[in-house]
């Protein structure tokens, strides 16, 4: 019988035949993300024609000359899909896709950062570090450094991002992170003492999730300073545990405040925590039963929000999209959720394949 990751991946083809039509630009974070899920999908079956729906976006997006027309480099959400090529020259060698990752390298360059070399989300938000922004910036630059030049100057780089998003964003002295960092308090949504956003959002913290074990796969074992980002990792895994949902098997859209008024599961960051959860396990990074009783759970939770439509297709469900960093609760657990969320769509892809066929540990 044919897995779901494959069936949902199928459906996705028939909905998007390029996936440059995947909402909500040509060239943005939402298509890497998707992407990347196709690319997990074939390593573990082989399929030819999910080899194929990547390889054909990354033909439209880069010129025979390395030329991406859409990029800009104003934003780390801009340079997340550029991940995608630098997979899709490992795999070709083709000398244009080289040549595109390397100009995308060089955005980093003149990236403004904080005074402690964090990474700004984009060059219109001054001061501000969010931890959506980790995963969209350092996607590309552990790859690039593992697959194209610049080995330790990236991985150095990755490592003193994580590090700093942490010791920014920290709650407490869990393993949560709150959304959003603010140098100097100037955003308005950020505390008078933390300069942090007011909540751990679940998207958010999935995307930190995901660039944690995504890293720990690159990484060399022996790295220097990267035992820091595997207690990061062991720290949000121990955490995640405590706060997931007895009976749905997912975690709600603010994070820590289970059965709080209006707060609900949060299908995106679930699927996101899954993947994570099943990637550290099959890098043996965290073990024992009630991370594999977890996962199972988790992966229960997100098949149960999704669907199939009187269309014909499978659509996930509660989810929001786009969100940003908010001022308070009520503007995270009111936004307004909807039904195939890029994100969601994009994360459930990962964490099927992850729980299905096994986490790829690279």
């Amino acid at each position: 019988m044919e897995k779901n990751a494959v069936r949902f991946a199928e459906d996705l083809m028939k909905r998007y035949p390029r996936a440059s039509s995947y909402p909500y630009k040509n060239w943005s974070y939402p298509q890497g993300f998707l992407l990347w899920g196709f690319i997990r999908l074939y390593e573990a079956t082989g399929r030819q024609d999910f080899y194929d729906y990547v390889l054909d976006y990354c033909r439209e997006q880069v010129s025979e000359t390395g030329e991406i027309a859409e990029f800009e480099g104003d934003t780390l959400d801009d340079i997340m899909t550029a991940s995608v090529v630098v997979w899709a020259y490992s795999v070709t060698k083709q000398e244009a896709y080289r040549k595109a990752a390397k100009t995308v390298r060089k955005a980093f360059d003149g990236y403004p950062r904080n005074p402690d070399g964090g990474f700004w989300h984009g060059k219109d938000r001054p001061g501000e570090m969010w931890v959506d922004g980790v995963f969209m910036g350092l996607m590309f630059l552990t790859r690039y450094g593992k697959y194209l030049d610049e080995t330790d100057a990236s991985f150095q780089e990755t490592i003193h991002q994580l590090s700093v998003i942490f010791d920014r964003c920290q709650k407490d002295k869990t393993g949560l992170l709150y959304h959003a960092y603010s140098e100097g308090g100037k955003a308005p949504w950020a505390g008078k003492v933390t300069h942090c956003s007011p909540e751990v959002w679940s998207e958010g913290l999935g995307w930190y999730a995901m660039i944690l074990v995504e890293a720990l796969g690159l990484l060399p074992e022996d790295y220097p300073n990267r035992a820091r980002i595997e207690e990061q990792l062991r720290l949000l895994c121990r955490d995640l545990v405590k706060v997931q949902g007895d009976v749905s098997g997912l975690w709600y859209q603010v994070v820590d405040k289970p059965g709080f008024p209006r707060n609900f599961y949060d299908t995106s960051g679930s699927a996101m925590f899954v993947y994570t959860l099943k990637k550290a396990l099959d890098l043996k990074l965290i073990q024992g039963d009630c991370y594999e009783d977890a996962v199972s759970r988790g992966y229960a939770g997100i098949l149960s929000k999704c669907v199939m439509g009187m269309d014909g297709h499978i659509h996930v469900q509660d989810a929001c999209n786009g969100l940003c960093v908010q001022n308070n609760y009520d503007i995270y657990v009111d936004y307004t959720r909807t039904v195939d969320a890029q994100e969601a769509v994009a994360a459930v892809l990962l964490a099927l394949t992850a729980v299905e066929y096994g986490a790829s540990l690279t």
